[in-house]
C-alpha cells in the first residue's frame, strides 16, 4: 500500500502542470511565514527549479517512481525505504515548508504536520524484520511496541494541538480551509466541500474542540487493551477519511496536486497499528500446542 501511494505520487508529478514555472512558484510559496533559516533555502530551491523546471521535475517524478517500485519489489525494499526517508525529509522542508508547523497556520484539516513527513514515519515503522518477531501490531515489529506507541502518540497528539491553535479555532477557520480546497475540483467534490464549509461556518471553536478531543482519544488509544484499541483505530480511520474529504482528496483531481495529502497516510498508519496475534499466540493455537496443553 505504501509503494502504491508512492507510485500515485509519481503519476501526479508527471502532470503537465508540474513542468511549468507555476510548480516552482507553488513550492516557493511555502517559505512564507517561516523563519529565515527555513525560508531562504526554500526560496533558493524554488528559484533553481523554476530555471530548469522540465529537467528537474522529470527527475523528481522518476525518483518517486523508483521509490514506489523499489518498495513493491522485496529485494530492494530496504534501499527504497531508506531513500524514501531521505527524500521525504528534503521535500518536507523544501516542498512543504515543514508543513507550516512554524508559521502558525498548521491544522489537521490542511494536512499538518505535512503529509510527506508521514511517509518517512511509515518507512521507519514498516522497516522489514523477521516475520515471526513478536509484536502486538505490525508497526511495532521494527522499533518495538513501546517506541511505536510513542511515535503514534506524538503524531496524533500534535494533530490535536494543531486543532487548538488560534488559526484553527477562529470562527471561520475550518470553514475557510475546506472551502479553499474546493477550487478547481470536479463539481461533485466541490459541492461536498462547499456544503461542509457552509455547515461549519462560524463554528470554528466548537469544531476545533470536538476534533481535538477525538484526536486525543485516538492518540492514547494504542495504550488501551486490544478491544478498546480497535475502537479508537476505527475512529482514526473515520477521522482520516473526513480529513481527506476536507483536503479535497489532496487536490489530485485539480491537475496541480502533487500527492493525496495526509488522509490516506493516516489511514494506512492506523492499519499498521491494528492489533494482531503475536507469534506466541499463533503458536499456542496450533494443534500440537493444543494437544500439549490438554495433556
Amino acid at each position: 500500500m505504501l509503494g502504491g501511494i508512492w507510485l500515485l505520487d509519481a503519476v501526479l508529478q508527471y502532470q503537465s502542470f508540474m513542468f511549468t514555472k507555476a510548480f516552482a512558484q507553488m513550492l516557493g510559496g511555502t517559505a512564507a511565514g517561516n523563519p529565515a533559516v527555513i525560508a531562504d533555502p526554500i526560496t533558493w530551491s524554488a528559484r533553481l527549479i523554476g530555471n530548469h523546471v522540465v529537467v528537474i521535475n522529470a527527475i523528481f517524478a522518476t525518483i518517486q517512481l523508483l521509490i514506489g517500485l523499489g518498495i513493491a519489489w522485496r529485494p530492494t525494499v530496504k534501499i527504497a525505504l531508506a531513500g524514501s526517508i531521505v527524500w521525504s525529509l528534503a521535500v518536507w522542508w523544501l516542498g512543504e515548508g515543514l508543513g507550516s508547523v512554524l508559521t502558525g497556520g498548521a491544522s489537521p484539516v490542511n494536512g499538518a504536520p505535512g503529509a510527506v513527513i508521514i511517509y518517512a514515519l511509515l518507512a521507519v515503522l514498516l522497516w522489514p524484520v523477521a516475520r515471526d518477531r513478536a509484536a502486538p501490531f505490525v508497526a511495532g515489529r521494527a522499533l518495538g511496541p513501546h517506541a511505536a506507541r510513542a511515535l503514534w502518540l506524538v503524531l496524533w497528539g500534535s494533530l490535536a494541538y494543531f486543532a487548538l491553535t488560534p488559526a484553527s479555532r477562529a470562527p471561520q477557520a475550518t470553514s475557510g480551509m475546506i472551502s479553499g480546497m474546493a477550487s478547481g475540483e470536479p463539481g461533485w467534490l466541490a459541492r461536498i466541500d462547499n456544503h461542509a464549509a457552509s455547515a461549519l461556518s462560524h463554528d470554528g471553536l466548537v469544531v476545533s474542540l470536538v476534533l481535538a478531543i477525538a484526536l486525543i482519544v485516538v492518540a492514547v488509544g494504542v495504550y488501551l487493551p486490544s478491544q478498546a484499541a480497535r475502537a479508537t483505530l476505527v475512529l482514526a480511520l473515520i477521522l482520516a477519511a473526513a480529513i481527506w474529504l476536507a483536503e479535497g482528496l489532496g487536490g489530485m483531481l485539480t491537475g496541480s496536486g502533487t500527492d493525496p495529502n495526509s488522509g490516506p497516510l493516516l489511514a494506512l498508519l492506523a492499519i499498521a497499528y491494528w492489533p494482531v496475534a503475536t507469534a506466541v499466540t499463533r503458536h499456542a493455537a496450533t494443534p500440537a500446542a493444543a494437544a500439549t496443553g490438554e495433556q
